[in-house]
């Protein structure tokens, strides 16, 4: 899945809109101060960025005006990982800086978060009135005994409310754990209990899909089983009054209270984020106050190209890492677009609707959803004014050539198309949107700044135009400080550092292209390996599900005892398709002509749906693990499963065939 050596891009910004591009500002100010070049585009300022790490990062603290309360000894004392030193002897905090516009007159009363849940009516909330609130719930935070290096947890949706929680949390120096609502208690309970929060923010239900759900029973539980609570703050989304023992969020937040940001080390944690964990309980990946400052500062101001001119609306939860990344758009300035509710109620097109409604500016989305509106004939442009959108972002999952087309001719000729690669892991980017690149279909625009990212061999040698495991060479301020529950670090480093030590190495297959572009080809831990070719199963979902019949796949790939390989795929259908020999033999035609003849599936199966991680990703590892026989206990967290009915299927299966 190379390019073609030079294939017209599918768009190209016009020199305007590179001239305008805060990147290119960033450019010629630091080729000024910090020697960086001023010629030769991005590819140049990338270049320099990795080869000068310590000057690229000094130059963006400079140019985001960070401040350090007290001043840093040198921007990087350690570079090796695990274990880089980022600005030793520096204080600041995330907080602070998240609300620094309120502090501005001329845009106290502009708006900071727009939220909107389904009925698709926004409510705004001025800078100056969340600035407020962060002040009256810090204050009462403290009051309750919270400390720097406590744990808040939120059991919210993507509400302001929570919003308000994490910077209130960070303004006292704790730290911010949340889960969505729709998690399950015993998925909470394997990520909360880890943590040990001394507070917890609860909903009594939110609504989704158009119906109501109760959570009042989860709450309850979650209060039985965690020990270390302190205080229940309880959140009236359904109207109920605070159940016994709870504290009610009107009471504490009703303070007129100026905030007081407390002052904490550079490498302090900010948040604890949690891997899908699918098998075993969910690492807990903890960010530091700093790193994750500035890390967003260059992924929002410089690669997402954000200003306070700007809307900035992806749709997320709170238990995704994509949320936290979200409401950091505050930073520069940003009015933040929260919506809670079903990605499409009460049709396909609704985050449309949405985007239309809030005047979105860049709009965030999953390539899952882009591919259902293209499948359901969802037209934006012609039913929406999306004339205000400048990007239409993606990421989740690989967004397929047909997305990009469809996004193209749908949405804009004239828009720019940012599919983007990270993790949780970082709570960032490796690879995405650059505003004054070309858009190639199928690609990523480029590795972000700051970022050595690699393609390598088996052998750890770098390659260009081929396959190989994703890698990132040096640190990233963002990267985990540790992970919770990890004294040693072993679990830390086993994650991302056994296969190269010393070198990040995430578990993505990927292809760096000659012209610096980026093509992810899915998880390296599920890849087919068919006589000794391999291929993501990203590349088999992007053909197969563009046939009409299939609503969804999963392709396994199974090494197994006598020396062969077997090769199923499971194929979830549209209501009223029949897997019959005419769909089987054109799931088969499509893979042989558009793909490989050796990655034709040794069988189709029908199934009843293809199961997901909480954050919506497929599960390839476990149901390989089911289909080899390890039993539900063992290949499967049933706590990280959106349907663990649907891996029942996968195990009965195994069980036929054993």
């Amino acid at each position: 899945m190379t390019s073609a050596a030079n294939p017209a891009p599918l768009w190209q910004p016009d020199p305007d809109r590179i001239a305008a591009a805060r990147i290119t500002r960033f450019q010629a100010w630091a080729a000024e101060r910090h020697g960086a070049p001023a010629e030769g585009g991005y590819a140049a300022l990338h270049r320099w960025s990795v080869d000068e790490l310590e000057t690229f990062w000094q130059a963006v603290a400079d140019w985001f005006d960070v401040r350090f309360s007290t001043p840093y000894e040198r921007v990087l004392a350690n570079s090796a990982m695990p274990g880089a030193q980022w600005f030793p002897g520096a204080t600041l905090n995330y907080a602070e800086h998240a609300l620094r516009t309120a502090e501005d007159p001329s845009r106290a009363h502009d708006v900071a978060l727009l939220y909107v849940d389904e009925t698709h009516e926004p409510t705004p909330i001025s800078w100056s009135e969340l600035r407020r609130q962060v002040g009256a719930l810090a204050a009462e935070l403290r009051a309750l005994g919270v400390r720097p290096g406590d744990r808040v947890s939120g059991y919210l949706p993507n509400i302001p409310q929570a919003v308000t929680a994490l910077l209130a949390t960070a303004a006292v120096g704790a730290v911010w754990t949340s889960c969505a609502p729709d998690f399950g208690a015993r998925s909470v309970l394997d990520r909360f209990q880890q943590v040990e929060p001394v507070v917890l923010f609860t909903v009594d239900g939110y609504r989704y899909g158009g119906k109501v759900h109760d959570r009042t029973e989860t709450v309850a539980e979650l209060r039985r089983e965690l020990p270390t609570l302190r205080a229940v703050i309880h959140i009236p989304l359904l109207g109920t009054e605070a159940p016994e023992g709870a504290l009610d969020w009107s009471a504490v937040t009703s303070h007129d209270t100026e905030p007081v940001f407390e002052q904490v080390p550079f490498d302090h944690p900010l948040w604890v984020l949690y891997s899908s964990g699918t098998t075993g309980l969910p690492k807990a990946i903890v960010q530091s106050q700093g790193g994750i400052l500035l890390e967003h500062f260059k992924q929002l101001g410089l690669h997402c190209d954000l200003g306070p001119e700007d809307r900035f609306f992806w749709y997320t939860s709170t238990g995704w890492m994509m949320w936290n990344f979200l409401v950091s758009g505050l930073l520069t300035g940003t009015t933040v677009v929260l919506y809670d509710g079903s990605p499409g109620y009460p049709d396909t097109g609704a985050q449309w609707r949405i985007a239309e409604r809030t005047e979105a500016t860049l709009f965030g989305t999953s390539a899952a959803y882009v591919m259902a509106c293209r499948k359901a004939g969802v037209h934006p442009a012609r039913d929406h004014d999306l004339s205000r959108i400048k990007c239409v972002a993606t990421t989740g999952s690989p967004l397929p050539p047909d997305g990009f087309r469809w996004l193209h001719d749908e949405v804009a000729d004239d828009l720019w198309i940012a599919s983007v690669s990270g993790g949780t892991d970082v709570c960032s980017c490796f690879a995405g949107a650059v505003p004054t690149l070309p858009v190639h279909i199928g690609e990523l625009q480029a590795a972000c700044l700051g970022t050595d990212l690699q393609s390598w061999d088996p052998q750890g040698k770098p390659v260009i135009d081929e396959v190989g495991e994703l890698v990132v060479t040096n640190p990233m301020p963002s990267m985990p400080i540790r992970f919770w529950n990890d004294p040693d670090g072993s679990r830390y480093r086993d994650s991302y550092f056994e296969m190269f030590p010393g070198v990040w190495r995430h578990g993505d297959w990927i292809t760096i292209t000659d012209r610096g572009s980026v093509v992810i080809h899915g998880r390296s831990d599920s890849t087919l390996n068919r006589q000794g070719v391999r291929m993501g199963s990203a590349d088999i979902y992007e053909a197969v599900e563009r046939l009409p019949e299939i609503r969804e796949s999963l392709v396994i790939g199974l090494e197994e005892p006598d020396g062969g390989y077997w090769m199923p795929l499971f194929v979830h259908l549209v209501e009223g398709a029949a897997l019959d020999d005419d769909l089987r033999d054109r799931i088969t035609r499509t893979i042989r002509e558009q793909l490989s003849p050796r990655h034709v599936p040794d069988d189709i199966i029908e199934v009843p749906g293809v199961p997901h991680t909480l954050t919506g990703k497929r599960i390839e590892v476990p149901v390989k693990r089911l289909l080899q026989g390890t039993p539900m206990s063992k290949a499967v967290n049933p706590g990280s499963v959106d349907n663990l009915d649907l891996l029942r299927f996968y195990e009965a299966l195994a069980r036929n065939r054993s």
